[in-house]
């Protein structure tokens, strides 16, 4: 039998009773995730770079020095689909490759000259989005919305062991 979450409990559909009105949280989260990701294109479609690599410049900006696998934790992704990004990011001289010095076998990922010149250049566009997104909401509701996310974050992290992201 159908179910449907609504926030927090789950009640059972019986045949022909319909959805609640309301959404739930998780797939409005979803589809704010959709329009930012639909957002994030729009903004770096000019420059070939796609969101997802985007992102990947960013979580170097704000953690040097990482290798493949913890790359692709930052940035959302299965560490197979890093090597084809790290590759594409290289190729652009977004990101530079060099061996570890205590881990010969292990490579560290880093943010090259040009690729923080790139995440610069567009810094304005990209902050145009998030506040876009925060429009209509002051200063403390917009610090409580991200605190409640970030409990919202950890709550899964604590409860979900295969939820790898940091």
């Amino acid at each position: 039998m159908p179910t449907a979450s609504t926030g927090g409990s789950e009640q059972t559909l019986t045949a022909g009773e319909a959805l609640p009105s309301e959404p739930t949280i998780m797939y409005v989260i979803k589809q704010l995730e959709a329009g930012i990701r639909s957002a994030l294109d729009e903004v770096l479609r000019p420059t070939g770079v796609t969101a997802l690599q985007y992102t990947a410049l960013t979580a170097l900006q704000r953690r040097p020095d990482m290798t493949q696998s913890d790359l692709a934790r930052f940035s959302f992704m299965r560490p197979q689909s890093a090597a084809d990004l790290v590759s594409a990011l290289s190729q652009r001289g977004f990101i530079s490759r060099r061996e570890d010095p205590a881990r010969r076998r292990r490579l560290i990922i880093s943010l090259t000259p040009a690729g923080q010149a790139f995440l610069t250049e567009h810094a304005a566009r990209i902050a145009a989005i998030e506040d876009r997104m925060l429009d209509g909401l002051d200063g403390t509701e917009r610090s409580a919305l991200l605190g409640a996310l970030r409990t919202c974050r950890n709550n899964i992290r604590l409860h979900s062991p295969q939820f790898r992201i940091p």
